[in-house]
């Protein structure tokens, strides 16, 4: 079974906009839970311009199901925050400081011996570590060079080539994932993605890596549960992963 970790950082946002603590990210990651999640994540920024150090730890005291929580180790806080907190997954996203939103993988190759002392050092406090990565092969292969856990497959891409008119270029794109998706599958690594996955395009890329182990979904979901409900939406996307 695939499963599906809700993010829940548009909540956050939402809440900030306005101050105070409506909507209740406590409450929301409560709900996701109820309503049928496998999983919350969080992604904290340094600047908690959603996301804030403290909510993480509030979370941590409720969370019944998988705690995912993303971002940039090359942030000593970030790294703190986690030993702190001990979720079952941390998520390396080489995000640079203020970017909007994550646009790429981690190059495993060059920053291999970064990534293999970080992955030791959420690993010795039992946390299973898993790292943002392209659809490469070398970058897969690199991956397995730093004793990561997990990949997670970035899926911007894939997403972008499904508004495509040509089924060829969908195809072509689509089938650099299941590559990348069977050489980890090869070397023994657990297989993520995230990243504008939504309605219309996650049962495509389900049923062409059906062993994925986990989705992790924000913008979209929340965007759509504004219009259809948080609940029915949670189970839509559970059903895509079906």
């Amino acid at each position: 079974m695939t499963k599906l970790s809700v993010n829940i950082n548009k909540f956050a946002t939402l809440r900030n906009a306005r101050g105070g603590n409506n909507p209740n990210l406590a409450q929301a990651a409560i709900d996701a839970q109820r309503f049928g999640a496998d999983g919350v994540t969080v992604h904290p920024r340094p600047d908690e311009r959603h996301i804030r150090y403290n909510d993480v730890r509030e979370i941590k005291k409720i969370i019944t199901t998988e705690f995912n929580i993303e971002g940039n180790c090359t942030e000593q806080s970030f790294v703190d925050l986690v030993l702190e907190v001990k979720p079952e997954q941390v998520t390396l996203v080489p995000d640079a400081i203020g970017q909007l939103t994550s646009n790429h993988g981690w190059n495993t190759i060059e920053y291999k011996a970064y990534l293999t002392n970080m992955i030791s050092i959420f690993k010795n406090a039992g946390i299973r570590v898993s790292i943002f990565v392209d659809p490469i092969i070398e970058m897969i292969e690199g991956a397995a060079a730093t004793g990561t856990a997990r990949i997670e497959l970035y899926t911007e891409a894939y997403a972008i080539s499904q508004q495509f008119t040509e089924n060829n270029k969908k195809l072509e794109v689509l089938n650099q994932y299941v590559a990348a998706a069977n050489k980890a599958r090869e070397l023994g690594l657990g297989i993520n993605a995230g990243h504008d996955l939504d309605l219309h395009n996650l049962k495509a890329f389900k049923q062409a890596i059906p062993f994925l182990d986990e989705v992790s979904i924000g913008h979209a979901l929340i965007c759509d549960a504004i219009y259809l409900g948080f609940e029915n939406t949670i189970q839509m996307y559970k059903r895509q992963l079906q």
